[in-house]
Protein backbone atom coordinates (compact mmCIF):
# COMPACT_ATOMS: atom_id res chain seq x y z
CA UNK A 1 0.00 0.00 0.00
CA UNK A 2 1.28 3.65 -0.86
CA UNK A 3 2.50 5.87 1.87
CA UNK A 4 -0.07 8.48 3.10
CA UNK A 5 0.48 12.26 2.31
CA UNK A 6 0.44 15.79 4.17
CA UNK A 7 0.72 18.77 2.67
CA UNK A 8 3.45 21.34 3.74
CA UNK A 9 3.58 25.04 2.55
CA UNK A 10 6.07 25.68 -0.55
CA UNK A 11 9.47 26.24 0.46
CA UNK A 12 8.59 24.11 3.52
CA UNK A 13 11.62 21.41 2.65
CA UNK A 14 14.26 24.17 1.59
CA UNK A 15 16.99 23.14 4.44
CA UNK A 16 15.63 19.20 4.53
CA UNK A 17 18.20 16.44 3.42
CA UNK A 18 17.93 12.71 3.47
CA UNK A 19 19.25 11.54 6.84
CA UNK A 20 17.72 14.20 8.55
CA UNK A 21 14.61 15.14 10.39
CA UNK A 22 11.27 16.68 9.72
CA UNK A 23 8.94 17.92 12.23
CA UNK A 24 5.27 17.78 10.42
CA UNK A 25 3.24 20.58 12.92
CA UNK A 26 0.08 22.03 12.69
CA UNK A 27 -3.27 20.69 11.04
CA UNK A 28 -1.37 18.12 9.17
CA UNK A 29 0.34 16.82 11.57
CA UNK A 30 -2.84 16.56 14.27
CA UNK A 31 -4.00 14.41 11.37
CA UNK A 32 -1.33 11.94 11.12
CA UNK A 33 -0.67 11.77 14.80
CA UNK A 34 -4.03 12.11 16.18
CA UNK A 35 -6.79 11.09 14.19
CA UNK A 36 -4.73 8.43 11.91
CA UNK A 37 -2.63 7.34 14.41
CA UNK A 38 0.49 6.91 13.10
CA UNK A 39 3.15 5.18 14.99
CA UNK A 40 7.32 4.55 14.80
CA UNK A 41 8.40 3.05 11.96
CA UNK A 42 5.71 3.44 9.23
CA UNK A 43 6.00 5.10 6.41
CA UNK A 44 4.74 8.99 5.61
CA UNK A 45 4.94 11.04 2.67
CA UNK A 46 5.06 15.42 3.15
CA UNK A 47 4.64 17.05 -0.11
CA UNK A 48 4.65 21.15 -0.26
CA UNK A 49 1.70 20.81 -3.74
CA UNK A 50 4.62 22.34 -6.10
CA UNK A 51 6.52 19.15 -6.78
CA UNK A 52 8.90 18.39 -3.79
CA UNK A 53 8.35 15.46 -2.02
CA UNK A 54 9.74 14.40 1.31
CA UNK A 55 10.59 10.84 2.08
CA UNK A 56 10.21 9.97 5.78
CA UNK A 57 9.19 7.66 8.39
CA UNK A 58 7.53 8.02 11.47
CA UNK A 59 10.63 8.75 14.30
CA UNK A 60 8.08 9.47 17.27
CA UNK A 61 4.34 11.08 18.03
CA UNK A 62 4.16 13.93 20.45
CA UNK A 63 2.27 16.83 21.28
CA UNK A 64 4.15 19.55 18.67
CA UNK A 65 3.41 16.92 16.18
CA UNK A 66 5.51 14.10 13.96
CA UNK A 67 9.06 14.08 13.32
CA UNK A 68 10.15 11.95 10.85
CA UNK A 69 12.97 10.59 9.59
CA UNK A 70 13.73 11.62 6.24
CA UNK A 71 14.75 9.45 3.83
CA UNK A 72 14.94 11.47 0.50
CA UNK A 73 13.41 14.66 -0.85
CA UNK A 74 12.41 14.41 -4.29
CA UNK A 75 11.77 16.60 -7.43
CA UNK A 76 8.91 15.89 -9.22
CA UNK A 77 9.22 17.51 -12.75
CA UNK A 78 6.28 19.70 -14.21
CA UNK A 79 4.40 17.73 -17.58
CA UNK A 80 5.40 20.07 -20.41
CA UNK A 81 2.15 20.27 -21.59
CA UNK A 82 -0.48 21.55 -18.77
CA UNK A 83 -3.79 19.95 -18.46
CA UNK A 84 -6.31 22.92 -17.43
CA UNK A 85 -9.83 22.07 -16.60
CA UNK A 86 -12.06 24.58 -17.75
CA UNK A 87 -15.47 23.73 -15.04
CA UNK A 88 -18.78 25.56 -15.70
CA UNK A 89 -20.25 26.12 -12.56
CA UNK A 90 -23.30 23.67 -12.14
CA UNK A 91 -25.98 23.18 -9.08
CA UNK A 92 -25.46 20.32 -6.59
CA UNK A 93 -21.75 20.28 -5.99
CA UNK A 94 -21.64 18.67 -9.69
CA UNK A 95 -18.70 21.24 -10.19
CA UNK A 96 -16.65 19.99 -7.28
CA UNK A 97 -17.40 17.01 -7.86
CA UNK A 98 -15.98 17.43 -11.76
CA UNK A 99 -13.04 19.05 -9.94
CA UNK A 100 -12.06 16.56 -7.40
CA UNK A 101 -12.38 13.49 -9.94
CA UNK A 102 -10.09 15.76 -12.49
CA UNK A 103 -7.23 16.33 -9.50
CA UNK A 104 -7.20 12.80 -9.20
CA UNK A 105 -7.05 11.98 -13.25
CA UNK A 106 -4.24 14.57 -12.89
CA UNK A 107 -5.38 18.37 -14.07
CA UNK A 108 -2.96 20.72 -13.74
CA UNK A 109 -5.22 23.65 -12.66
CA UNK A 110 -8.45 24.26 -12.89
CA UNK A 111 -10.63 27.49 -14.07
CA UNK A 112 -14.02 27.94 -12.72
CA UNK A 113 -16.19 28.96 -15.79
CA UNK A 114 -19.25 31.40 -15.17
CA UNK A 115 -20.90 30.24 -18.18
CA UNK A 116 -24.29 31.95 -19.69
CA UNK A 117 -26.39 28.45 -18.80
CA UNK A 118 -24.66 27.85 -14.98
CA UNK A 119 -27.72 28.30 -12.64
CA UNK A 120 -25.00 28.92 -9.73
CA UNK A 121 -23.85 32.34 -9.74
CA UNK A 122 -20.43 33.37 -8.02
CA UNK A 123 -20.99 36.99 -6.80
CA UNK A 124 -19.43 38.54 -3.96
CA UNK A 125 -18.68 37.12 -0.51
CA UNK A 126 -20.05 33.69 -2.37
CA UNK A 127 -17.49 34.19 -4.72
CA UNK A 128 -14.45 33.81 -2.06
CA UNK A 129 -16.64 31.39 -0.34
CA UNK A 130 -17.01 29.07 -3.27
CA UNK A 131 -13.59 29.52 -4.44
CA UNK A 132 -11.94 28.37 -1.10
CA UNK A 133 -14.20 25.46 -0.93
CA UNK A 134 -12.74 24.59 -4.73
CA UNK A 135 -9.38 24.68 -3.22
CA UNK A 136 -9.99 22.52 -0.68
CA UNK A 137 -11.46 19.96 -2.61
CA UNK A 138 -8.45 19.90 -4.67
CA UNK A 139 -6.07 19.77 -2.10
CA UNK A 140 -8.26 16.66 -0.60
CA UNK A 141 -8.45 14.92 -3.77
CA UNK A 142 -4.64 15.60 -4.37
CA UNK A 143 -3.68 14.11 -0.92
CA UNK A 144 -6.33 10.87 -1.80
CA UNK A 145 -4.25 10.56 -4.94
CA UNK A 146 -0.69 10.80 -3.24
CA UNK A 147 0.21 13.85 -5.63
CA UNK A 148 3.05 15.77 -5.29
CA UNK A 149 1.49 18.83 -6.91
CA UNK A 150 -1.69 20.59 -5.93
CA UNK A 151 -3.80 22.35 -9.27
CA UNK A 152 -3.92 25.47 -9.10
CA UNK A 153 -7.16 27.12 -9.05
CA UNK A 154 -8.04 30.14 -10.78
CA UNK A 155 -10.54 32.86 -10.45
CA UNK A 156 -14.06 32.76 -11.94
CA UNK A 157 -14.09 33.53 -16.08
CA UNK A 158 -17.47 34.97 -17.94
CA UNK A 159 -17.73 33.70 -21.33
CA UNK A 160 -15.73 37.13 -22.68
CA UNK A 161 -12.48 36.51 -20.05
CA UNK A 162 -12.15 32.79 -21.33
CA UNK A 163 -12.19 33.77 -24.57
CA UNK A 164 -9.20 35.64 -23.90
CA UNK A 165 -7.69 33.18 -22.42
CA UNK A 166 -8.37 30.65 -24.80
CA UNK A 167 -7.52 33.18 -27.67
CA UNK A 168 -3.66 33.65 -25.68
CA UNK A 169 -3.24 29.51 -25.49
CA UNK A 170 -3.76 29.12 -28.46
CA UNK A 171 -1.39 32.10 -29.62
CA UNK A 172 1.22 30.45 -27.31
CA UNK A 173 1.07 26.84 -28.90
CA UNK A 174 -1.54 25.32 -26.75
CA UNK A 175 -5.08 24.36 -27.33
CA UNK A 176 -8.20 24.74 -26.02
CA UNK A 177 -10.73 21.81 -26.38
CA UNK A 178 -14.42 22.67 -26.18
CA UNK A 179 -16.91 19.32 -25.14
CA UNK A 180 -19.94 19.23 -27.16
CA UNK A 181 -22.04 16.16 -28.14
CA UNK A 182 -22.91 17.64 -31.35
CA UNK A 183 -19.20 18.26 -32.81
CA UNK A 184 -17.96 16.17 -35.22
CA UNK A 185 -14.06 15.44 -34.07
CA UNK A 186 -13.62 13.21 -31.69
CA UNK A 187 -10.87 14.17 -29.08
CA UNK A 188 -8.91 10.95 -29.73
CA UNK A 189 -7.73 12.64 -33.02
CA UNK A 190 -7.23 16.31 -32.08
CA UNK A 191 -3.43 17.13 -32.40
CA UNK A 192 -2.07 18.02 -29.40
CA UNK A 193 0.57 20.35 -28.31
CA UNK A 194 4.15 19.02 -27.47
CA UNK A 195 6.45 22.34 -27.00
CA UNK A 196 7.49 22.87 -22.74
CA UNK A 197 5.33 25.58 -21.24
CA UNK A 198 2.02 24.67 -23.32
CA UNK A 199 -1.59 24.39 -22.00
CA UNK A 200 -4.34 22.12 -23.01
CA UNK A 201 -7.53 23.55 -22.02
CA UNK A 202 -10.55 21.58 -21.44
CA UNK A 203 -13.49 23.63 -21.72
CA UNK A 204 -16.94 21.63 -20.08
CA UNK A 205 -20.25 23.37 -19.58
CA UNK A 206 -23.06 23.49 -17.30
CA UNK A 207 -26.12 21.06 -16.97
CA UNK A 208 -27.98 23.07 -20.12
CA UNK A 209 -25.01 22.94 -22.18
CA UNK A 210 -22.91 25.42 -24.12
CA UNK A 211 -25.20 27.67 -26.09
CA UNK A 212 -24.56 28.48 -29.80
CA UNK A 213 -23.69 32.39 -29.42
CA UNK A 214 -20.67 31.20 -26.30
CA UNK A 215 -19.52 28.04 -28.53
CA UNK A 216 -19.05 30.43 -31.34
CA UNK A 217 -17.32 33.23 -29.15
CA UNK A 218 -14.70 30.30 -28.27
CA UNK A 219 -14.23 29.03 -31.58
CA UNK A 220 -13.76 32.01 -33.00
CA UNK A 221 -11.56 32.97 -30.01
CA UNK A 222 -9.34 29.82 -31.60
CA UNK A 223 -10.76 26.39 -29.42
CA UNK A 224 -12.00 23.40 -30.94
CA UNK A 225 -15.42 21.64 -30.81
CA UNK A 226 -14.79 18.24 -29.49
CA UNK A 227 -16.65 14.96 -28.68
CA UNK A 228 -15.93 12.35 -26.15
CA UNK A 229 -18.37 9.20 -27.78
CA UNK A 230 -21.81 8.33 -28.40
CA UNK A 231 -23.03 9.02 -24.97
CA UNK A 232 -23.96 12.35 -23.51
CA UNK A 233 -22.29 12.91 -19.70
CA UNK A 234 -22.78 14.88 -16.92
CA UNK A 235 -21.25 17.65 -16.65
CA UNK A 236 -19.72 16.27 -13.11
CA UNK A 237 -18.04 13.16 -14.87
CA UNK A 238 -17.05 15.08 -18.71
CA UNK A 239 -13.94 16.99 -17.62
CA UNK A 240 -12.60 13.97 -15.99
CA UNK A 241 -12.89 11.46 -18.75
CA UNK A 242 -11.23 14.00 -21.03
CA UNK A 243 -8.67 14.58 -19.24
CA UNK A 244 -8.12 11.06 -18.71
CA UNK A 245 -8.22 10.32 -22.46
CA UNK A 246 -5.72 13.07 -22.58
CA UNK A 247 -3.00 12.16 -19.91
CA UNK A 248 -3.21 8.70 -21.97
CA UNK A 249 -2.35 10.46 -24.99
CA UNK A 250 0.56 12.54 -23.86
CA UNK A 251 2.16 9.41 -22.26
CA UNK A 252 1.70 10.25 -18.14
CA UNK A 253 0.03 6.90 -17.59
CA UNK A 254 2.75 5.15 -20.04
Amino acid sequence: MSAPVFLAEPGTFAAVVAGGTYLLDGAEGRHAGVVQRRSPGERVDVVDGRGVRLVGTVASVGADGVVLDVLDVLVEPAPDVALVLVQALAKGDRDEMAIEAATEVGADAVVPWQAERSIVVWRGDRAAKSRARWLGTVKAAAKQARRARVPEVGTALDTRALAERVRAVVGAGGVALVMHEEAAAPIADVALPSAAGTECLVVVGPEGGIGDAELARLTDAGAQAVRLGPHVLRTSTAGPVALAILAQRLGRWS
